[in-house]
């Protein structure tokens, strides 16, 4: 009887992946696929540098965080700026004459903030 090469299976080539028609295209090991980045890479510009400090005369005993020594920067970036120290200090805050003020001793989250803003911060006064 003669051979029949109707029995033997097919030679698949390496890397053959029998699932690859039902996704669509070529299936791909993890190590060919595209990295997506997870965040945006910015290079940190220095945007100057800004005091941070902890104010508590006339308000009454309360401790306040105060921002100040923006330069080149208009008002709606400095309430876009206050509105994320708001939001990860989990307190209130305003921007008063061009400064911005938090409520509560929020220096060290403060400074993180600015830090990744571009800003150079400095913790000045008491």
């Amino acid at each position: 009887m003669p051979s029949n090469n109707q029995d033997k299976p097919k030679q698949q080539p390496f890397g053959h992946t029998p699932f690859a028609a039902l996704s669509g295209g070529e299936a791909r090991s993890p190590e060919s696929q595209p990295v997506e980045p997870t965040e945006p890479t910015t290079t940190a510009r220095n945007r100057g540098r800004v005091e941070i400090r902890r104010l508590k005369a006339g308000r009454g005993g309360k401790t306040v965080t105060e921002v100040r020594g923006f330069v080149g920067i208009g008002l709606p970036e400095k309430e876009k700026l206050a509105k994320q120290m708001q939001k990860s200090c989990g307190t209130g805050g305003t921007v008063k004459e061009g400064r911005i003020e938090i409520q509560g001793d929020k220096r060290e989250e403060v400074a993180r903030i600015l830090m990744q803003a571009g800003f150079r911060p400095v913790f000045a006064g008491g």
